[in-house]
Formats: structure tokens, C-alpha cells, sequence
């Protein structure tokens, strides 16, 4: 405002009061103006530079949250890759204990034969559990396609539809995620 003040020629009164004003006076002046204008300017910046710190404070926090997040992650679920392919020796083990009949079972020369394949077996539950590998229950359970796969529908009147009447392959979780779904065949009403 003072500098279009200065611009505006001067009233006769004005220029009057000017007048009997010393000139080291009126310098003194304008030279307080101008370092108030020159302060504004600074103070401007200033809070402009520490709303930019507030900002990279923050995104610095936000950054170093995320990298926790992924290094615990990472050691959480370290293990997923190996996991899924030692699957399938959990599956072929099952699938031998399967296929073993009551009359194998009886004869003596095969009992310690299937007594290895059971114990290793458990073994290998016991070493899933300890990485947080866990079976999905299917049979007897609702359809849950978060960690079920459908194969096949089969009409039922023993059970309501939607229901798992048969596990073809087992499902695992490694914690809270889903290592593989349970291949499951599931009841339909009857046509």
C-alpha cells in the first residue's frame, strides 16, 4: 500500500507536511519499509520450508513403515517357495499310506516298511507345523473359495448343497495365506 502512496502525487497538504520533514528522516523510513517487505518475504519462506520438512518427516515415516512391513514379510513367508514343491512329498506320502491295504498291514515282512512311511510322515507334519504350514480342513465344511478349489459337483441328499463331501488333494495355508487350495468335490442338489 505504501509504495502506491508514493506513486500518487502528492496533495498540497501532504507535500506541506513533507516538507518540514528532515530528509534523513524520510530515508529512515523508507528503509524500514523496505525491511519489513524483506521480512514478509523471509517469514513466507519459512513456513513454507517447514511445511516441506512436515511433509518429508512424514513420507520418511511412511517409507520406513513399508520397509518394516516387507523385511517382516519377507522372513514370514521366507519359506513359501519350498513350501509348494515339498508338497508334493507330503502328497505321495499320504498317497502311499493310501493305497496300503488291511492285509498289507498284517503281513510281517511290510509292518516296519509301513511303520517308516507313517513315522515319516509325522515327521514331515511335525516340520510343517513348526513353519506355520497348516492342512485346510475340507470334508464336512462349506465351500470357502478362498481356499477351496471346486472339482467336480456330485448330486446328495445327505448333505446341503455346497457342501465338500470329498477331498482329492489336500490344502495347505502358511499362515494367514494360502499356500494351495484343497481340490475338493462338492455336493449339488439332486435333478
Amino acid at each position: 500500500m505504501m509504495d502506491e502512496d508514493r506513486k500518487q502525487p502528492l496533495d498540497e497538504a501532504a507535500a506541506a507536511e513533507l516538507a518540514g520533514v528532515p530528509e534523513e528522516l524520510l530515508e529512515q523510513n523508507n528503509e524500514a519499509e523496505s525491511v519489513l517487505e524483506e521480512l514478509t518475504k523471509l517469514q513466507d519462506e519459512l513456513a513454507s520450508t517447514q511445511q516441506n520438512v512436515l511433509y518429508a518427516q512424514a513420507e520418511t515415516q511412511n517409507v520406513r513403515r513399508r520397509l518394516e512391513k516387507d523385511i517382516a514379510d519377507a522372513r514370514t513367508y521366507a519359506v513359501t517357495g519350498f513350501a509348494r514343491e515339498i508338497l508334493s512329498v507330503a502328497d505321495n506320502l499320504a498317497r502311499a499310506l493310501d493305497a496300503v491295504s488291511p492285509e498289507m498291514r498284517e503281513d510281517e515282512k511290510l509292518r516296519n516298511f509301513i511303520a517308516g512311511i507313517e513315522a515319516t510322515q509325522r515327521e514331515v507334519d511335525k516340520v510343517f507345523a513348526a513353519h506355520g504350514i497348516s492342512r485346510i480342513a475340507a470334508t464336512g465344511m462349506p465351500l470357502d473359495p478362498n481356499q477351496h478349489q471346486a472339482m467336480m459337483e456330485v448330486p446328495s441328499t445327505d448333505v446341503a448343497p455346497g457342501t465338500i463331501v470329498q477331498e482329492m488333494q489336500a490344502g495347505y495355508m502358511l499362515k494367514d495365506r494360502l499356500l494351495r487350495p484343497a481340490m475338493v468335490v462338492v455336493a449339488k442338489k439332486p435333478d
